[in-house]
């Protein structure tokens, strides 16, 4: 993402797939993430090869349908929020981001209305 050079050390993984779920771009947080799964090494592929049925299914819908998709997890030990968002290129449907930032086990809400 060197046009953004900022996207590189912000500190959640940022994915970024074209409207097939081919993954275009990765920052250096997303690329230590998947390190197991290839890493940069993913570039190029689909992202709906390197998930289960159930998540698959998901994302293919999040590609026909242009809806996000938002959810938190827990591995590791660690808790993680998975924000999966349409993006959009001179107007038109370009694919999802998955930004996928670890968050702490108690979190401050507030309501500002």
């Amino acid at each position: 993402m060197s046009e953004h050079s900022w996207v590189e050390d912000f500190p959640a993984a940022i994915t970024v797939c074209d409207p097939q779920g081919i993954i275009i771009e990765m920052n250096a947080a997303a690329i230590e993430v998947f390190r197991t799964d290839g890493g940069e090494n993913l570039l190029g592929t689909n992202a709906l090869d390197c998930h289960p049925q159930r998540a698959r299914e998901i994302l293919e819908g999040m590609l026909s349908s242009g809806q996000k998709n938002v959810y938190t997890i827990e591995k590791r030990g660690r808790k993680k929020l998975i924000y999966q968002s349409p993006w959009y290129q001179d107007g038109q449907y370009a694919g999802f981001v998955e930004l996928s930032l670890v968050i702490p086990d108690e979190i401050p809400h507030f309501v500002r209305d």
